[in-house]
Order: structure tokens, then sequence, then C-alpha cells
């Protein structure tokens, strides 16, 4: 039983942000989320209520783009895991959001072992 209900919704960029960041968590090989700017050269991970910082949500004319900032598990191939991260971002935004997406970047921002 389904109903069609005009009209349009919006989706803020901070829900997006933080979709994306619970989505990047899930994925293996992702140690933690890191901050764009990483001062000293030094990569912190940030704590789980502070997703949004390591991802930019930015909306253009063909859709979303997002920039993700994380720390990958050492010992991990990055080209893998940077793979499942772009495909698991697609999947979060085209199946719960249902917006366009113009593309994902991920931004290795450091490599640390798992603890």
């Amino acid at each position: 039983m389904s109903t069609v209900i005009p009209g349009n919704l919006h989706v803020a960029n901070d829900v997006l942000a933080d979709m994306v960041g619970n989505a990047a968590l899930e994925c293996y090989g992702v140690v933690g989320m890191a901050a764009p700017s990483a001062a000293d050269g030094i990569a912190k991970i940030l704590p789980t209520s502070r997703l949004r910082r390591g991802v930019v949500v930015t909306t253009t004319d063909a859709g979303v783009h997002v920039e993700l900032y994380v720390v990958i598990e050492y010992g991990t191939n990055i080209n893998t895991v940077s793979q499942n991260l772009v495909d698991q971002v697609k999947f979060a935004l085209k199946e719960y959001a249902r917006v366009p997406i113009d593309g994902v970047e991920v931004h290795v921002q450091g490599v640390k072992v798992r603890k």
C-alpha cells in the first residue's frame, strides 16, 4: 500500500554528512575519521560525536559532492578500502537520502594500527 504525497524533500548537508560518516565507519579497514586539515602533519582520529568534521558535503548542479578524510588500518590495501568506502557512501546516499551524487573523494590522512 503506497501513498504518493506531492511536494519536495530537502535534506540539509549536515544530515548528509552524518549519514556519510556513519556509513564510512561501517567499512572494513577504516579506523576513524580525521579532520580535513591535519595540523603539524599528524592526523587525529575524531570521536564518533564529531564524524561530521571528517566529511565535507557540497551541493553542485549535478548533485552532491562528498569529500572524506579518513584514517586507514595498517596492513589493509588502501585502494581496496577506498573503493569500498566510495561504494558504501554512494549506496547510503542513493538508498536512504535519494539524492543524486556528483562524486565521492577519499583522502587518506593516515594509517594506524587498530587496538
